[in-house]
């Protein structure tokens, strides 16, 4: 008996036939190259360029800071993958034999009867104790393997989906950050209006007194100045939401110690990144290498509903010592053992084992088109921030001339309707006029900087602070 405890271990060892097919991975559904791809950059990868490069506002990475410190997504993550983890564990630990020591200790009170026909009552005790083996299976047909192989795919999947979170909380707060920086410098460019709107307004109603003009250019100086003081409260909302979307993502209240804001036009982030090929993006973004091993599980899946369909051999073994008295438990004559193979064969279950590999098999090919859904989703997100890089710079130019144009054409105006040689409309379509414009470079130059976070971001960019860390990381590797 002690012979067969020996071999057992090495029955664990046995290589097991393996039902899994060989997985292929289906070619990128994307083109080779990007359209508007530009020349290379000087600089390094998106991937191996860290945050704090990136965004060079000392605001910013501190908010980062303290998101990756709080955000309950990124924490949710972080424990899915501890989840995940134990869950490969447990599902590894089946494929090793479960040893366990028992100790027993039996009372029992009969009825016996003598020769005579006496009956008489007497306690008997036994006392033992054994080494088990309990039902260890005999992956012989991979079964148990491949259930851990899934598992721990899973487990591979879950730590790229913990740094696929982390990017995009990153990309999030840089955006988030943004979009209340552009909220608060259009509520001081709508006070600064609204100030010479109420100078303007002024100036009508001194020269109505003076009897130099009407009514109508009062009333219309009036309705601006209306339309303005609507438009800041409009924007004091604006931001007050901006305010709170940013503290959601960072997770608590915003420290009143934050160093002080750049505005928009100071920002200095990195406008050119090298793309690459859509190849590179599966080395360099954590969401797709996450969709690959959802594919590699849901690939092991099918090896152990295949070998579901053949016999299962289990074995159940003790051995151990057993007495009716503890001082003689361990006499060599007191020993027992006791060795249950158990082998088990599908003959009929209704179609189920049919169904499971069925049901295995959809859930690859829904996992093939999760992947190639994530990597066109990817070339798409790359490609328009490239499209965006290739133009947005060109925009913000002509729109610069657009508002030094206004600007001037209000200067004008201004000269002309004091003169009297215009009225006051067309001084109030040269103000309208200069407002939109400043609005809409504010809006360009926050769109030109959104993009710059969504082609770092969509590159993979994010996952570490600093280039150092990555160096670290990939010499690690």
């Amino acid at each position: 008996m002690m012979r067969l405890f020996l071999t057992l271990p090495l029955l664990a060892c046995l290589s097991a036939c393996s039902l899994t097919p060989p997985l292929e991975r289906p070619a990128a559904p994307v083109p080779a190259r990007y359209a508007m791809a530009a020349a290379p950059a000087p600089t390094l990868p998106a991937s191996a360029l860290g945050w704090r490069a990136m965004f060079a506002d000392p605001r910013l990475q501190r908010l980062i800071d303290l998101s990756l410190a709080n955000n309950r997504d990124l924490r949710l993550a972080i424990l899915n993958v501890e989840a995940t983890q134990a869950q490969a564990n447990v599902q590894r630990a089946a494929r090793l034999p479960a040893v366990g020591l028992e100790g027993t200790r039996t009372l029992e009170r009969a009825l016996t009867t003598d020769a005579n026909g006496q009956a008489s009552r007497e306690v008997n005790q036994q006392t033992g104790v054994n080494v088990a083996l309990s039902a260890f299976e005999l992956d012989l047909f991979g079964r148990v393997r491949a259930l851990s192989d899934a598992a721990f795919a899973r487990y591979l999947a879950s730590e790229q989906g913990r740094d696929a979170a982390q990017i995009t909380l990153v990309g999030a707060v840089a955006e988030a950050y943004f979009a209340q920086r552009l909220a608060d410098e259009q509520l001081q460019l709508t006070e600064r209006t609204l100030a010479d709107w109420q100078q303007s307004l002024q100036l009508a109603r001194l020269l109505k007194q003076a009897e130099q003009n009407s009514s109508l250019d009062v009333a219309q100086a009036e309705g601006q100045v209306a339309l303005a003081e609507a438009d800041l409260e409009a924007r004091r909302r604006a931001l007050a939401q901006a305010d709170n979307a940013l503290q959601l993502l960072v997770g608590s209240e915003l420290p009143v110690d934050l160093p002080a804001a750049l505005p928009l036009e100071r920002q200095s982030l990195i406008a050119q990144l090298p793309a690459g090929l859509p190849a590179d993006l599966l080395l360099s973004r954590p969401d797709l290498r996450q969709a690959e091993q959802m594919l590699v599980a849901a690939n092991a899946d099918i090896g152990a509903a295949r070998a579901a369909f053949f016999p299962q051999i289990s074995l159940t073994a003790s051995f151990g010592y057993a007495s009716t008295s503890l001082a003689g438990l361990f006499d060599p004559a007191r020993q027992v053992w006791r060795f249950a193979p158990q082998i088990s064969q599908p003959l009929f279950q209704g179609g189920r084992l049919r169904a499971e590999l069925r049901l295995a098999e959809v859930r690859k090919s829904e996992a093939v088109a999760q992947y190639e859904r994530a990597i066109q989703s990817a070339f798409r997100e790359v490609a328009d921030a490239l499209a965006g890089t290739a133009t947005f710079g060109r925009q913000i130019e002509a729109q610069l001339r657009a508002v030094n144009a206004a600007e001037r054409r209000l200067a004008l105006s201004d000269l002309r309707y004091r003169a009297g040689v215009d009225g006051r409309l067309e001084l109030l379509d040269a103000q309208r006029q200069l407002q939109a414009a400043r609005q809409t470079l504010l809006e360009l130059r926050r769109a030109d900087i959104a993009n710059r976070v969504a082609l770092y971001k969509s590159l993979g960019g994010g996952l570490h602070d600093d280039v150092t860390e990555v160096a670290a990381v990939s010499v690690a590797r």
